[in-house]
């Protein structure tokens, strides 16, 4: 049998007004952890969708040979007959249902009569989760009742029951953190051992270098490279400029501090659980942001972060809710989202999809949402041209890559959507700028458009917030870093002394503190 399992040859895939792959040809050999890395709006997901059938024979050009067949696939059960299965970024599980549903749903163990067998359903569901490390779980919990981190793992577990011969993962450790993006990693690890073959779709280089064979760079719907680590050829300053087109010298803007007066304070701020008010969840926080400056709020996963951006933004977030929100030395009283917004807040959360847009929507109406009253309409009624002219300055400001303001945000790459996001609080002129993992599943040429946004938001006086999971961008990006940990603010760093080591020793002497007091 061929060493290679599959084939992509002059892949070219057009949608109306842009083409999305351009002459794509790549190999993937068996048993190996393939990389698939690109700018996002690359082509990668396509690349995928096309492979898989979600985008059927007869609507792209070029072929697919797998295990040295021609294949045509309609759809994707015609992929996952050959042992072809994906995992999307956005996870496709039944929430109400019970983690041994959604691991056989579509895929039912049944009995000679056509009803399923719950017996051999829930012995055959505990071996395979036995493979993830999850052989402890109730199966008949809902899988909305787990965390992103098991329900990726549950996916997976979905395909292996497919009898899964290739395995794609599309940004599979996005949502994730450190400790759970590892596990999986090591997990990929684990099925390539046992002959898997396995495509992975990242912007996360340290992880490509982790967990691949190969990689595979792609540029505005092209293939750039393939490159082999056995080979020694892995260098991750080389995998950017294929990505991005260019040398990416620095990760981050050059520094320069805007800081001027305090405008933002919070005094005293404490926040109960929304579903339980004897637990708390932020304790006596206080902190203040002055005009142009940056201000980091570092800490690990759990320590209440987004908990806090959330509540001050028209306590969003939680009950029982106590404390002082200052703005230039006034106390305000901010009852819900339209008070905050009222304030000249604005919060961007850190699931743009769920919470940060409407994804039917155009991006148009996903950028002027908030400001229409105060912005767009008089007496009621709203001006169009206005905001369509609005919308057009925004889209060329920030270089968000579509074909109009018309086209559906849905439709858009995450970085492009994470712009979308930007600047529909841009419009609304915010005062205080929160921003919750603002690149969180972008890739490194996005996020430097972004952070040069983030700096010229700085530069024109805005007090900015800057919640991120990641170390360096918190380093590389901040005036100042309030350290948080289990709902408690454990430090203050100033810019020089800004160090992954400095942020974790105050988390540790927290937790040291907490559990002598225990």
């Amino acid at each position: 049998m061929s060493n290679i399992i599959l084939e992509m040859n002059r892949i070219t895939k057009e949608f109306p007004g842009i083409k999305a792959l351009d002459d794509i040809t790549f190999k993937v050999e068996r048993g190996e952890v393939h990389g698939i890395c690109g700018e996002n709006g690359a082509g990668k997901s396509t690349l995928m969708n096309v492979l898989s059938g979600v985008y059927p024979y007869g609507t792209f050009d070029g072929e697919i040979i797998y295990n040295g067949e021609k294949c045509e696939f309609n759809n994707i059960r015609d992929s996952e007959k050959k042992g072809i299965v994906i995992i999307h970024q956005e996870l496709a599980l039944s929430p109400n249902l019970s983690i041994a549903e959604n691991i056989f749903l579509g895929n039912e163990i049944t009995s000679h009569k056509g009803v399923i067998d719950w017996t051999k359903t829930m012995q055959k569901a505990r071996e395979m989760l036995e493979l993830v490390g999850l052989e402890n779980e109730n199966l008949e919990t809902p899988v909305s009742n787990l965390g992103v981190g098991k329900q990726q793992l549950i996916e997976i577990v979905r395909a292996l029951a497919k009898d899964v011969e290739l395995l794609i993962l599309d940004e599979p450790t996005a949502a994730l953190n450190d400790e759970e993006s590892m596990n999986l990693l090591n997990i990929i690890l684990g099925l390539k051992e046992k002959g898997i073959t396995c495509i992975i779709i990242s912007h996360k280089l340290n992880e490509l270098d982790y967990v691949t064979d190969n990689i595979t760079i792609i540029r505005d719907g092209k293939t750039i490279e393939t490159i082999s680590k056995s080979k020694g050829e892995y260098d991750e300053n080389r995998i950017i400029r294929g990505m991005v087109g260019r040398e990416l010298i620095n990760r981050y803007p050059p520094y320069e501090n805007y800081a001027k007066d305090v405008i933002f304070e919070v005094k005293n701020w404490n926040v109960f659980h929304p579903d339980d008010g004897n637990r708390q969840v932020l304790k006596d926080i206080s902190f203040h942001v002055r005009a142009g400056e940056v201000v980091g709020f570092a800490g690990l996963m759990g320590a209440g972060r987004t908990e806090l951006a959330m509540s001050l933004f028209g306590k969003s977030y939680g009950q029982k809710i106590t404390g002082q929100i200052i703005k230039n030395g006034k106390e305000l009283n901010l009852r819900n989202v339209k008070d905050a917004i009222e304030n000249k807040i604005a919060y961007v959360p850190e699931d743009r999809k769920t919470t940060g847009l409407i994804g039917m929507h155009d991006i148009r109406s996903n950028m002027t949402l908030p400001a229409l009253k105060n912005f767009f309409s008089k007496n009621d009624v709203i001006d169009k041209n206005k905001e369509v002219l609005t919308a057009k300055k925004y889209m060329d400001l920030i270089n968000i890559k579509a074909r109009s303001i018309e086209q559906e945000v849905g439709a858009l790459s995450g970085g492009n959507q994470q712009k979308v996001v930007l600047s529909k609080w841009m419009i609304t002129e915010p005062d205080i700028l929160i921003l919750d993992e603002p690149t969180r599943g972008i890739d490194v040429g996005a996020k430097f458009e972004i952070y040069n946004i983030i700096y010229e938001l700085a530069k024109a006086g805005k007090a900015i917030i800057f919640i991120s999971s990641e170390m360096p961008e918190i380093i590389g990006m901040c005036d100042r870093v309030y350290v948080l940990n289990e709902g408690e603010i454990v430090g203050e760093l100033d810019r020089d002394e800004l160090h992954q080591e400095n942020i974790m020793k105050h988390i540790v002497a927290h937790n040291r503190r907490e559990k002598n007091e225990k």
